[in-house]
């Protein structure tokens, strides 16, 4: 495992939004497929690059950034690393789309000098889940809200205990482009929850908590593998 150093990109009223250290985990096999991993409201890169370096899965090579330090509107405004500001998780929640735009871009970026025959993916847990999905919409449409086209090909997105973003416009954005429903339907797209989480209602996903267990991650790889055509090969 290796360590990338801080990252920045633009943000809020065109701000530098500074980004925490982002873990590399190193294929150990031939290098397939490259995975941003996204960590969870007030965590950070670190742990999830230890877990996902445990997994079988010699031949996907794993980016765990961190997210920047933000005052979170659901914590009072108490400061920590978060991917987007977040009101609650409901679906009646305000979206910050800045923010969600701002971390999307600093994601796609990440990927964006992978090599050409290296399938790309994006996945999390809780917040970070809510920012794959987002990113996953942003693929869809070809672009983030602001306008600014989307610079990457997504071959797989997997959500953990999340939610999905800006969902009550996203049925009326894809059923109005075709190339948006098209790319949609052809994404394959891992949603994984728990059935008595108590912090992301499992209703909003569609009661485990809100936490992975090893059964679950063993899906993630298995699912992985599949969707991605891993050889698995050293």
């Amino acid at each position: 495992m290796s360590y990338y150093g801080s990252s920045s990109s633009g943000g809020r009223g065109g701000q530098r939004v500074e980004y925490g250290r982002t873990y590399v985990v190193r294929p150990k096999g031939r290098h397939q497929a490259t995975i941003v991993w996204l960590h969870g409201l007030g965590d950070n890169g670190a742990s999830w690059s230890q877990l996902l370096d445990s997994l079988s899965l010699p031949n996907i090579k794993w980016i765990c950034p961190t997210a920047a330090t933000r005052p979170v509107t659901a914590f009072g405004g108490f400061p920590c690393t978060a991917w987007f500001d977040v009101e609650d998780t409901s679906v009646d929640g305000r979206d910050d789309i800045e923010g969600l735009d701002a971390s999307a871009a600093h994601i796609a970026n990440l990927l964006s000098s992978e090599p050409p025959d290296v399938k790309l993916g994006i996945g999390g847990f809780s917040m970070g889940a809510a920012a794959s999905l987002y990113s996953a919409a942003c693929y869809a449409h070809g672009k983030f809200t602001s306008g600014i086209p989307y610079p990457i090909t997504l071959s797989t997105v997997v959500s953990m205990s999340g939610w999905l973003p800006c969902s009550r416009t996203l049925r009326g954005k894809m059923e109005s482009s075709h190339i948006a429903a098209r790319r949609a339907a052809s994404l394959p797209i891992l949603l994984s929850h728990g059935r008595v989480d108590e912090v992301v209602s499992y209703r909003n996903a569609e009661r485990l908590g809100h936490y992975t267990i090893p059964e679950e991650m063993d899906d993630v790889g298995k699912w992985l593998s599949s969707r991605l055509g891993l050889d698995r090969s050293r």
